[in-house]
């Protein structure tokens, strides 16, 4: 296993050996109260044999751990970290669970993820949340949400019926057009049955 830390990001990185290669990056817990990402992302890492992929991937189990520790949606300061990006779109909003920030990138591991994007420059994205039951995508991924959706069984979603400004998905798949997944989980549903379906997905990532 190689691990990179970039200051608070942990970034597993399980590198393929076949030149044509395509660049994954799987994302868990932008948000504190959606702690199924990195359950489902360090089982996956303990179980799966990575010795034949065809492709690249690159795991960030957590991206908010002081926010899963205390199960609460932003970061220490507050903030959504999935309303603090540089978009074109970006406001500063209310100070209430999806706060923006004071301004783009106010947050350290926003910068960092920007960072990182620059660094890793992922052809496909893949983000674990929850509670909505979808595969909503950004950019021009809907024919891999179709396929994600065969195998989860959640409806295709491309828009959430509510504004996102400063969103994850829109500053890559809208404004980089790099192929972005929001993979909302149920709630409801038991750890089992979403580990189940999710390393079918990322299964199929690794090699197709």
């Amino acid at each position: 296993m190689s691990n990179t830390t970039t200051n608070t990001i942990e970034l597993i990185k399980k590198p393929s050996k076949q030149t044509t290669a395509k660049t994954i990056l799987i994302i868990g817990v932008f948000h504190g109260e959606e702690p199924q990402g990195e359950y489902v992302i360090r089982r996956y890492l303990e179980n799966a044999n990575f010795e034949n992929i065809n492709n690249h991937l690159n795991f960030i189990p957590c991206l908010n751990p002081w926010g899963k520790e205390r199960g609460v949606r932003g970061n220490h300061n507050g903030v959504d970290l999935n309303r603090n990006y540089p978009t074109k779109n970006w406001i500063e909003t209310e100070k209430d669970e999806n706060y923006s920030g004071k301004q783009p990138a106010s947050e350290i591991v926003t910068q960092q993820m920007i960072d990182l994007l620059e660094e890793v420059k992922p052809e496909i994205i893949l983000t674990l949340h929850a509670p909505l039951k979808c595969v909503n995508y950004d950019g021009p991924a809907k024919e891999l949400a179709e396929k994600i959706s065969d195998f989860c069984d959640y409806p295709v979603i491309a828009d959430l019926g509510y504004p996102t400004p400063g969103s994850f998905g829109t500053y890559c798949g809208v404004e980089r057009n790099i192929p972005t997944i929001t993979l909302e989980y149920d709630d409801e549903e038991a750890y089992e049955s979403i580990y189940t379906k999710t390393e079918k997905i990322f299964d199929w990532l690794a090699v197709y």
